[in-house]
């Protein structure tokens, strides 16, 4: 009986060793083959197979770099123009150019052309997504088509201070009228002592194939959209509000980091980004160079004497999650001359003396939160976009960004409504927005009674060509 136990535990202790000594013995074989018989192998391969495989070492490589194996693959998607009516198999004309051309070009040469052919086509195929305009916004219409067609995605780099690298994959996504909100969340979050910078990336399929679900494991490119500093973080950065588990603190542009209040680790991170330009910025530009957008030609207008100061049109968004609190779109804009002050043009969009313009928001206002675990609700906290057009309809100032109502010091100088008053501002290099609510008890609701957005003189001088 001990015999036939001590029997059976060397079995099971042999197994794992015979598992590893054949697994080793197959990876000797592979290797060992002759490159005849390895380059006849990746023949059978796709393209992204071949990306993969030429990872695995410096012979695999070279190996998998083979202009005939990538020559087979560009003529089977670009097929070669015919001047003739005799048709002929892509495997034929393989075969015909490899002797005259092919072997003649440096090794990579037809991988690279595939590469940059499939990246240009991608390209095209999301121009013609963009081009109809939404007329209230004047942003593309299919945005949220053009990312699911891109397979675009978005990552956070952080990055500590020896320079390790720890990238967060994008949990959740969030479609709004004109933005679109990134959430990351999980338990495996770096210490935040030890981390120097965020950099936001987006992340398209290096091969783009409207057949195929894109995996992690496939090779990708990274846009690097904005970069952040995250050294002493609740000590330089404005904390915008909190609940009993998360702090929420506020990097511009348009980034909110969650901190648990014991700990102070990391919770979640979320980005609100604008759809102007999202496609560009999150696609066109390299892992460590953001794109740079075109410079803006001016139209300029010699009969106008008040060219620039009107023909505004404002569309504003206030929302968490999928809850909307406010979305409307104000029309013929315009700043007096008198108006242009420190700097500043003043576009008075709702009035504090015309009760008529004054309107609620809707829902109980608020910043909704989630992990793995827990979620939340920061009160007073959410995501404003803002995107306001000139006279031509062309999107002059556009952003998304978290926000938050501040318990205003000042007095309330209106006789109908009795209640708290609160103050919003936000500010950026191109311009300010200012809004003034007050809460009504009786409806538990919010009402914006001043909403003015101040454009800067230098911003607006660049666009138009004028010299206010």
């Amino acid at each position: 009986m001990s015999a036939k136990v001590s029997e059976t535990q060397n079995i099971c202790i042999q197994r794992p060793y015979q598992k590893t000594f054949m697994k080793s013995k197959f990876c000797l074989c592979i290797e060992s083959m002759p490159s005849e018989i390895l380059l006849k192998i990746f023949s059978y391969l796709d393209a992204v197979s071949l990306l993969c495989i030429g990872c695995v070492n410096k012979r695999f490589y070279h190996l998998a770099n083979d202009n005939v194996i990538w020559f087979k693959i560009y003529s089977s998607f670009f097929p070669p123009k015919r001047t003739n009516w005799k048709t002929k198999s892509v495997e034929r004309t393989a075969v015909l150019l490899s002797h005259a051309t092919i072997q003649d070009r440096e090794s990579g040469y037809w991988k690279n052309e595939y590469i940059m052919k499939q990246i240009a086509t991608g390209k095209t195929r999301i121009i013609q997504l963009l081009k109809p305009i939404n007329p209230y916004t004047g942003l593309p219409l299919k945005t949220k088509e053009a990312i699911k067609t891109y397979s675009l995605s978005w990552v956070i780099v952080l990055k500590d201070r020896n320079g390790k690298e720890h990238v967060m994959e994008q949990v959740d996504i969030s479609y709004n009228d004109t933005s679109i909100t990134v959430f990351w969340y999980g338990t495996n979050w770096p210490c935040l002592d030890t981390l120097s910078t965020l950099e936001l990336c987006g992340v398209t399929p290096l091969l783009l194939d409207q057949y195929k679900v894109p995996t992690k494991n496939e090779p990708r490119r990274r846009s690097l959209i904005a970069e952040f500093n995250l050294t002493n973080l609740t000590k330089v950065t404005t904390m915008i509000g909190s609940d009993m588990l998360v702090q929420l603190f506020r990097l511009n542009p348009g980034l909110l980091v969650g901190l648990w209040k014991k700990g102070n680790g990391i919770a979640f991170v979320t980005a609100s980004l604008h759809h102007h330009q999202l496609i560009e910025r999150s696609t066109l530009g390299s892992a460590t160079i953001q794109y740079i957008l075109p410079p803006h030609k001016p139209i300029l207008d010699d009969v106008d004497p008040e060219y620039g100061l009107h023909g505004y049109q404002l569309h504003i968004d206030m929302h968490s999650g999928e809850q909307t609190y406010m979305c409307g779109t104000f029309r013929n804009l315009f700043c007096r001359k008198d108006y242009i002050r420190n700097g500043y043009l003043r576009l008075t969009v709702i009035s504090l003396k015309n009760n008529s313009q004054h309107l609620p928001l809707a829902g109980k206002v608020g910043f909704f939160w989630r992990t793995d675990v827990f979620e939340g609700n920061v009160q007073n906290c959410y995501v404003m976009d803002v995107t306001l057009l000139d006279e031509t309809e062309k999107p002059f100032w556009c952003f998304s960004a978290p926000v938050y109502m501040k318990l205003s010091s000042k007095a309330s100088c209106l006789y109908d409504y009795m209640g708290h008053n609160y103050d919003l501002n936000y500010v950026d290099s191109e311009g300010k927005v200012h809004i003034e609510l007050v809460w009504i008890e009786e409806t538990k609701e919010y009402y914006i009674v001043n909403l003015v957005l101040y454009l800067s003189t230098e911003k607006v001088n660049r666009w138009f060509g004028t010299k206010y």
